[in-house]
């Protein structure tokens, strides 16, 4: 017995080496965690257990509540911490965590903008240069 025995040659797949490893399409399945490949048998996350990483996305948020409380001086710190533990909780679900805080923090901002009726007081903070571009 050969070890390339029953390879297909570099080129040659055939459409049902393919199709067991396509991907689903996308918002049809979710992702499994690792060592996990059945969806059905994925293990649920215990709701009294923080997911990952949520220390650091309780000092991110807090940063975030800091900064904008600093551009809405004339806005309650407990209505700035609302709209943005609501920004945040809009993304629980995404899967690709990296973005969530600017995420949080542009929603937020937008929120209380609306909320505020106008810009936020100090003019000149970098973040809404961003979100023109």
């Amino acid at each position: 017995m050969r070890v390339d025995e029953g390879m297909p040659a570099v080129g040659t797949l055939r459409p049902t080496d393919v199709a067991r490893h396509s991907p689903a399409p996308l918002g049809q399945a979710d992702p499994v965690p690792l060592g996990h490949t059945d969806p059905a048998r994925r293990p649920e996350p215990d709701p009294g257990r923080p997911t990952p990483g949520w220390s650091q996305d309780a000092l991110v948020l807090r940063d975030i509540v800091a900064r904008l409380s600093a551009a809405w001086p004339s806005v309650d710190e407990a209505v700035v911490e609302g709209a943005v533990r609501s920004a945040y909780e809009s993304f629980r679900e995404a899967t690709l965590r990296a973005y969530v805080p600017i995420l949080t923090e542009r929603r937020a901002r937008k929120a209380l903008g609306t909320a505020a009726g106008g810009a936020p007081a100090g003019q000149g903070h970098g973040h809404e240069d961003d979100e023109r571009r």
